[in-house]
């Protein structure tokens, strides 16, 4: 039998990244729903700050995704501390654009820092406390910038689809031990983030809108939490297109010269 989504009563929920956008909003649509969240991030005011619109239910813990002395506790601590980590969405990650004509390696190094080693920081301790008991449930939030390379995603794209390869393949062991493990592909979301993005952006959606899709894929099986589904299905089918059809389909999707 396929690992069961949880619930408030099996333990609490941690949120990383939780400081603002897609993490925030989750956090607190976990909260009203009845869990005690445990939220992270770099920013201490901002983290205290959404404590205080849900006394009681959401608890601030600083993490920043780069520190991996840190990440190697959190998780113990949270369980010290908090609770049983029922849940986990691990949200944390940059977002730094590259362009061909004037590349660096600091965008590169960074990314796969915070995106892609930070959370394999927090999934190693996280996976041992769940395995103890059976049970519990990992969202790994990617992007469909992994699902084929796009204008100036080089580095956010390549961690993002590393976070596809690593959940597909750990899915198989974790299956075995009762612990649900999904990976959220939202297309693009209207965040900080996203603000700076030189293209256009169809299908674009609120903060609140992804929230709301993220929780209710939480409550099921699924492995793949994806939407807006017009947009990143059809993204699906373009990478099953031959390269000499590909790159001038998403020139002309993107308006890139």
């Amino acid at each position: 039998m396929a690992p069961l989504p949880q619930t408030p009563a099996d333990g609490v929920a941690w949120v990383t990244g939780a400081s603002s956008g897609i993490g925030r909003e989750v956090a607190a649509r976990l909260a009203k729903g009845g869990w005690r969240v445990v939220v992270s991030a770099r920013s201490e005011a901002a983290l205290a700050a959404l404590a205080a619109e849900h006394p009681g239910r959401i608890v601030p813990f600083r993490l920043d995704a780069e520190d991996r002395a840190a990440a190697a506790t959190a998780v113990a601590r949270i369980e010290a501390e908090v609770g049983p980590i029922a849940l986990a969405v691990l949200n944390a990650g940059i977002y730094l654009p590259v362009k061909g004509d004037a590349l660096t390696l600091e965008p590169f190094t960074r990314s796969v820092a915070v995106n892609l080693t930070g959370t394999v920081d927090v999934l190693v301790p996280l996976i041992d406390a769940m395995k103890t008991r059976r049970k519990g449930q990992i969202a790994v939030v990617s992007s469909v910038a992994g699902y084929s390379g796009l204008p100036t995603s080089a580095a956010y794209g390549a961690t993002k689809a590393a976070l596809f390869n690593l959940c597909e393949s750990l899915k198989f062991d974790l299956d075995r031990l009762g612990i649900l493990l999904q990976v959220v592909s939202p297309g693009f979301v209207d965040t900080p983030a996203t603000k700076t993005n030189p293209f256009p952006m169809p299908f674009l959606i609120s903060v609140e809108t992804a929230g709301e899709r993220i929780v209710r894929g939480l409550g099921r099986r699924a492995f793949e939490i994806t939407f807006p589904r017009r947009f990143t299905y059809g993204l699906k089918a373009l990478r099953l297109l031959p390269y000499s059809l590909y790159f001038p389909i998403v020139k002309r999707f993107t308006g890139w010269t």
